[in-house]
Order: C-alpha cells, then structure tokens, then sequence
C-alpha cells in the first residue's frame, strides 16, 4: 500500500526508523534476539487513529483487510511495512534485509483465556513484530508479553512483563528457543501483529486459516471461549 496514495492528514505521528533508538528501549540478542520500544507511538496519536481501527466480536488474530479499516490506521500499516523501516527493525535483530520476505499483517480485537500459551511461532516465520493499541490496561499481569527462558515456566520472565498499552512495540527473532506468552485474560485487547515469513506460499497458507478461524468462531464462538478457560497459566503449544 502506498502512504502516499491516503487522504491528506498529518503524519508526524507516524513510525521513523529512529524511533527505534529510543532510550527507554530494551534489545537483547541472548538467549534469542527481541526489542521492546514503549513509545514506538505517540500517546497523543490515540484518540485519531483508533476509530480507524476495526471492530471485532470473536477472539484472536485475524488476516487484515485495508477495506475493513480507516485512512490512518492503514497508513500505520503502510509504514510498518515499508521496505526501509522493515529493515531497520530487521538490523537490531541481526536480520539481514528483512524487507526480502513477505508480510502477513493480523489484527486482535479481542482474547479468550485459552489464548496466549507459551509458544516460539511456527518456522514459517522469520520474525514477528507486535504493536499494542489498548489505552490502559488493568493493574495486572493477566494479558501482558512475557519473553521467556523455558518452554514450561511462564514465570521465567527474561524482561519485566511487557503491559500491552498503546504505542508499545514488541518484536522477536523466531528461534526454536523464542518463547513467549501471557497469563490467560479476556476480554478486549487490540494488537497490531507484522510477521515476516519465509515464502509467499506460507503467508497465502496463513491467511486462509486466519479467515477459516474467524468463519468458525463466528458460529461458534461460545464453544471457542469455553475451550481453554481452564488452561493451566504454563500451559504452551507448537505452531
């Protein structure tokens, strides 16, 4: 998608490769590489951008459709997406030229407590980026990123718990030990997720169940929330 191409408003708020130089960042390459920029956003950008955002009712990530969102919402696609800052976010990482590989854009709206178990990404993928959009978020642990160093151990937190409040970049280098989850929550919670993957066939493969999933639970969505509400908080799975 061409910025260039949207309706004219002001994007000073919009993401610059130097706002990954931010100070109050977190990058680490051990035991897998992530980077955590809490202000990746603007507070301030909120209030416009958010009514662009789509409204979900079912629960998880779901392919993203530019027709289902508003002018500045997809100009913050566009942006993320774009061949310079993708590989910007790709250096910090020791990801050389991300930009060569396809992005499959997902949006959240919404979480049930099945979801969130400790898991790595499928091989598919080369790395996943994580933009929060919640305002506020409760006083608790429940629903914030935690980047992990045990596959079975939720509490085996590398970094202080990530709380999913606008503007808070999260992203990872996919590794066989890239382990990552939350403690269960439900309820609304809005993410942005950019996943770069290995071919055009996996992201083609991706989107057709992303949209089978939302099919699926938009007829049974109450057998989705009842699914998992009891799932143990270390519970993990593989991709």
């Amino acid at each position: 998608m061409n910025a260039a191409a949207l309706p004219a408003f002001d994007t000073d708020w919009l993401p610059a490769a130097t706002h990954l130089l931010s100070p109050a960042r977190t990058l680490r390459h051990e035991p897998f590489d992530f980077i955590v920029v809490p202000d990746l956003l603007p507070a301030a950008s909120a209030p416009a951008l958010l009514p662009d955002y789509p409204h979900f009712n079912e629960a998880g990530f779901f392919p993203y459709t530019p027709q289902q969102c508003g002018p500045r919402f997809n100009a913050l696609v566009a942006a993320l997406t774009a061949p310079a800052f993708a590989d910007a976010l790709g250096a910090q990482l020791n990801i050389e030229r991300l930009s060569q590989y396809p992005t499959l854009v997902t949006l959240c709206g919404r979480m049930n407590m099945r979801h969130g178990t400790i898991h790595t990404d499928s091989r598919s993928k080369v790395a996943t980026a994580l933009l929060y959009l919640n305002t506020s978020w409760p006083d608790t642990s429940a629903g914030c990123l935690r980047f992990l160093a045990d596959a079975h151990d939720i509490d085996a937190v590398l970094v202080p718990e990530i709380r999913p409040l606008f503007g808070t970049l999260a992203m990872f280098k996919r590794a066989d030990n890239s382990f990552h989850g939350h403690l269960p929550c439900e309820g609304e919670r809005k993410v942005l997720q950019i996943a770069w993957v290995v071919s055009e066939e996996a992201k083609a493969r991706k989107t057709r169940r992303g949209r089978f999933s939302r099919l699926m639970k938009q007829l049974f969505g109450g057998f989705d929330r009842r699914l998992g509400a009891g799932r143990d908080r270390n519970a993990g799975h593989l991709d």
